[in-house]
């Protein structure tokens, strides 16, 4: 038995039908297309609109409290980690996926709903901020479920590729929110935008969800649970204190890693995607610097949402040829020496502002193709989803979801509209820290999972000259 109580796994290979994981993949990167629209859409309408809708008396702190109500998912999300997570790891990752998605999307639908201040006074924004704490909760679960499902399909060699395209459906995700939102600014007159417009790109959450429930119901579980199941059926009973236990008694190290790469991530993520906006258009015009419209703000945002899309996946593709490693080390270093020069740029004028948002997009997408396939390696099967889970949303709960709110909060305070830039240095140094103490993981097999190949890498059956197989092909679940 391993110190913490898993048996190690058989070195034999475990071949997976490549169709089948395809299809996972497809499932996993889908639902996250739907979760993260919903989860999108927020961000980009709070410094639009949603801070008239539902803080119209507040001032100049309106924008922040529309921030605010933001960031109070993310006190929710520790609480759906620690609940969903553990569940994964009992009854399986794709049931509780499913129950993520559902829940995400009903909770949209329903901040689409509520009435504005105007209507029913304090309660409106009372209403949102329930409704995203159940979104927050929804989050909390989804992401590193998404995760470990795709890491233990993915072929070991090509860990680094699939896990990439899960970051590709959170970017087309954010960047369908945004899109929605830019149509509807750039057509409907502000009026209409603020009476009803604004709920639309809510109520587009329903059919978005209603696919990835689909494809997630469809899904079997991935080999690495089902060797667990079939090895350890008592897994499916341990207790949520016992995984604390394994956890800070086994994995400290590997907590302190994933927590660290977690918060250079999603600090820059949630920088970039949710404070840039409201940056562009509402505080450096406050402070008397050129910012820019709204519509020229979220086209800008989409534009650089569109470019990583085309580089996420390459990059996942290359971190399987040289390394999870310097693929991380370029972003920690890029937030480290960019970092602030990128927000003066946001300063300087139209020009400066696209190089700007291009840099913080090049740094984000180093941290977004690799780090999906990174974390899963850190834990072994039966605490991966609820390791995963906890850690990831207590950090970005604590350190990067609130980012905004705090940086919007130091500037406001202060006048000094350099403090985006602090914060990214400041991420991008625990970064670096975390992936300097980072084992590389590219080629190898998960812990306590059997090495897992795909049947496109079985050689083909010998044929006769009229090209009729002699033999039959090697069988799918293991290789010799």
């Amino acid at each position: 038995m391993s110190p913490a109580g898993e048996r190690p796994a058989s070195r034999r290979a475990f071949v997976q039908d490549r169709r089948t994981i395809r299809r996972a993949t497809t499932a996993a990167t889908l639902g996250n297309v739907a979760e993260w629209y919903d989860f999108g859409v927020y961000s980009y309408l709070a410094a639009v609109v949603l801070d008239r809708v539902f803080f119209p008396e507040a001032g100049e702190w309106s924008a922040v409290l529309t921030l605010g109500a933001f960031a109070a998912a993310f006190l929710a999300r520790p609480f759906g980690g620690v609940i969903l997570g553990p569940l994964g790891d009992r009854i399986g990752r794709t049931k509780v996926l499913a129950a993520t998605v559902l829940l995400m999307a009903v909770a949209t639908v329903l901040l689409g709903l509520v009435p504005s201040y105007g209507s029913i006074g304090i309660a409106a924004p009372l209403i949102v901020l329930v409704i995203r704490m159940l979104q927050g909760f929804s989050a909390g679960g989804e992401y590193t479920g998404a995760l470990t499902l795709v890491a233990e399909y993915a072929p070991d060699r090509r860990r680094g590729y699939f896990g990439s395209w899960l970051e590709f459906g959170t970017l087309l995700g954010y960047t369908l929110g945004a899109g929605v939102c830019a149509i509807l600014i750039a057509v409907l007159p502000d009026d209409d935008l603020l009476s009803w417009g604004w709920r639309i790109p809510f109520m587009l959450a329903l059919p978005l969800g209603i696919v990835g429930i689909y494809l997630r119901i469809r899904l079997e579980e991935t080999p690495a649970f089902t060797q667990l199941m079939d090895r350890s059926p008592a897994m499916a009973t341990m207790a949520l204190r016992r995984v604390f236990q394994i956890l800070l008694t086994h994995y400290r190290s590997a907590a302190l890693i994933a927590g660290g790469l977690v918060i250079a991530w999603n600090v820059t993520n949630y920088v970039l995607t949710n404070y840039v906006p409201t940056y562009l258009t509402g505080t450096l015009p406050d402070h008397g610097r050129s910012g820019t419209s709204e519509a020229v703000s979220t086209t800008l945002q989409v534009a650089v949402m569109v470019v990583m899309l085309c580089v996420v996946v390459f990059l996942g593709r290359l971190s399987d040829r040289i390394g999870r490693k310097p693929i991380l080390i370029t972003g920690s270093m890029s937030l480290i020496l960019l970092g602030l020069p990128a927000v003066w740029l946001l300063q300087s004028g139209l020009g400066g502002q696209i190089a700007g948002l291009l840099i913080l997009g090049f740094t984000l997408v180093c941290f977004a193709a690799v780090t999906p396939s990174t974390l899963p390696a850190l834990f072994p099967t039966f605490i991966r989803y609820g390791s995963l889970a906890i850690i990831f949303n207590v950090v970005v709960s604590a350190f990067a979801g609130t980012a905004p709110t705090v940086v919007g909060v130091a500037v406001t305070a202060t006048g000094n509209l350099d403090w985006p830039g602090y914060y990214l240095i400041g991420a991008g140094v625990i970064g670096l820290l975390a992936t300097l103490f980072l084992t590389e993981s590219a080629g190898s097999p998960l812990a306590g999972a059997a090495p897992l190949a795909s049947s496109a890498e079985l050689p083909p059956p010998e044929l006769s000259d009229t090209g009729v197989p002699l033999e039959n092909p090697p069988p799918r679940d293991h290789l010799p």
